[in-house]
C-alpha cells in the first residue's frame, strides 16, 4: 500500500508532463479530443495526489490502519492508476490518427515513460501492474493495427514487445521483492530470539511488552521473573554441554506453559521472563505460579544423568492499573529477590505492589536446601 502513496513528486511531475504533452498537441492540430483527455488526465491525477495527502493524515494518527480498512484505500487508488493508463493509451491511439509525427512521439514518449514507472512502482502488485500495461497499450495497438500499412504494424508489434517484456521484468521484480521481504522478516526473527534456547531474547521484551501492557482489551499482564537455582553448580558438575541442554529444557517448558497470549524471553545466563495475557484473575496468575515452580523445578534427564535444579519467581500483575513496562518488570524483580531470599517458591506482588509468598513445592523444596541434589548416573 505504500508503494502506491510513496511520494507526491511523482504526480505532480506526471501531472505537469501531460498538461504539456496534452496542450501542445491540442494547440498544434485544434484537436478538441485531446484537450479533453488531457484535462480528464490532470484530474484523475490531481484526485491521486489527494488520495496521499489523505492516505498520510491517516497514517500519522493514533490509531494503526487496519486491513480491511487498507483494502478500502488500495480501490480508488487502482481505479485511478488504471483511468490515467487509459486516458494515457487514449491519448497515444488519438496521435496516431491525427497522424502528426511530432504529436505521435510526444504522446507514446510520454506512454513509454508511464509504462516504465508502473514497472517500478508496483512491482509488489503485479496484477494491478498487468491490467495497467495492458490498458495504457491496447488502444494504440489496436489503432496501429488498423493502418494497415508496414510501418504502423511494426510500430504495433513493437509495442506488444514492450508490454510482454515489462510482463517479465515484473515478475523478475516481484520475485526480488519478495525475496528481500522474506530475507528481512528472517533477519527480524533472528534479532529476536535466543539462538540458544530459541525463545525470545531481551530486545523482544523491550519492544513488545509495551503493546500488550498498553492493550486495554486485556484485563490482565502477569510478569515472571525467573531463576533457576544452584544452575551453575550444575554447569560446573556435568560441563557446559548439559547445561546448555538444561536451558533448552527450561525453556520448552516454560513455552509449554505459556497461554493463548505473551511470551517467553531468556535474559541472559539462568534467567527467563513469562509474560501471559491471557490470564482472567488473581488466582489464576498464583496458579501460573505455582505451575512454574513444579514444572520447571521437577527433575531433567540430559546425556544420562539425573539433574534437579530449585527455580524462584516474582510476580507482577498490571490487573487493568496502567503502570509502564519498566515498572512491572521491577516489581517483578523485587519479588525474586524476596523469592530467592526465601529460598525458592514464588512471591506474588500486584499492581499497588503487595506481596504475597508461597511455599516451595516438594521438588523445588528438595532442590533448594543447603546440599545440592544432583544425582548422576551412569551414561
Amino acid at each position: 500500500m505504500k508503494t502506491l502513496h510513496s511520494s507526491l513528486v511523482p504526480f505532480v511531475l506526471m501531472g505537469v508532463s501531460l498538461t504539456i504533452a496534452s496542450g501542445v498537441i491540442t494547440w498544434h492540430t485544434g484537436d478538441a479530443v485531446t484537450g479533453g483527455l488531457g484535462v480528464l488526465g490532470v484530474s484523475v491525477t490531481m484526485l491521486r495526489m489527494l488520495g496521499v495527502l489523505s492516505f498520510r493524515r491517516r497514517m500519522a494518527g493514533e490509531q494503526p490502519l487496519t486491513k480491511d480498512e487498507i483494502l478500502r484505500l488500495r480501490r480508488p487508488c487502482a481505479i485511478a492508476t488504471l483511468s490515467v493508463s487509459l486516458v494515457l493509451g487514449l491519448l497515444a491511439a488519438r496521435s496516431l490518427q491525427l497522424g502528426d509525427p511530432t504529436c505521435s512521439t510526444l504522446a507514446f514518449s510520454f506512454g513509454f515513460g508511464f509504462g516504465a514507472s508502473l514497472i517500478a512502482r508496483l512491482a509488489l502488485l503485479p496484477q494491478l501492474a498487468v491490467a495497467a500495461l495492458c490498458v495504457l497499450g491496447l488502444p494504440a495497438i489496436t489503432v496501429a493495427l488498423m493502418q494497415q500499412d508496414l510501418p504502423h504494424l511494426g510500430l504495433a508489434l513493437v509495442m506488444i514487445i514492450f508490454i510482454v517484456t515489462g510482463f517479465e521484468l515484473l515478475r523478475l521484480s516481484y520475485r526480488s521483492s519478495i525475496g528481500q521481504i522474506h530475507l528481512k522478516e528472517q533477519y527480524e526473527r533472528l534479532s529476536r530470539m535466543d539462538p540458544m534456547t530459541g525463545v525470545h531474547n531481551r530486545s523482544a521484551l523491550a519492544s513488545d511488552l509495551p503493546a500488550l501492557i498498553a492493550d486495554r482489551s486485556r484485563p490482565m499482564v502477569a510478569i515472571y521473573a525467573i531463576d533457576l537455582d544452584h544452575f551453575k553448580a550444575a554447569n560446573d558438575r556435568f560441563g557446559h554441554p548439559v547445561g546448555d541442554a538444561l536451558l533448552k529444557q527450561v525453556a520448552s517448558r516454560l513455552t509449554s506453559l505459556l497461554g493463548s497470549g505473551g511470551l517467553v524471553v531468556r535474559m541472559g545466563g539462568d534467567e527467563f521472563i513469562l509474560v501471559d495475557t491471557s490470564l482472567l484473575s488473581r488466582d489464576a496468575a498464583r496458579s501460573l505460579a505455582q505451575r512454574i515452580v513444579d514444572v520447571v523445578a521437577a527433575p531433567y534427564y540430559i546425556d544420562g544423568h539425573d539433574v534437579v535444579i530449585g527455580v524462584s519467581v516474582g510476580a507482577a500483575l498490571s490487573e487493568g492499573q496502567t503502570s509502564s513496562a519498566d515498572v512491572l518488570l521491577s516489581r517483578a524483580d523485587r519479588a525474586l529477590y524476596q523469592a530467592k531470599a526465601a529460598r525458592g517458591g514464588f512471591v506474588l506482588a500486584d499492581a499497588q505492589g503487595r506481596e504475597e509468598a508461597e511455599r516451595p513445592s516438594s521438588w523445588h523444596a528438595r532442590a533448594s536446601t543447603d546440599t545440592l541434589f544432583l544425582a548422576a548416573s551412569a551414561a
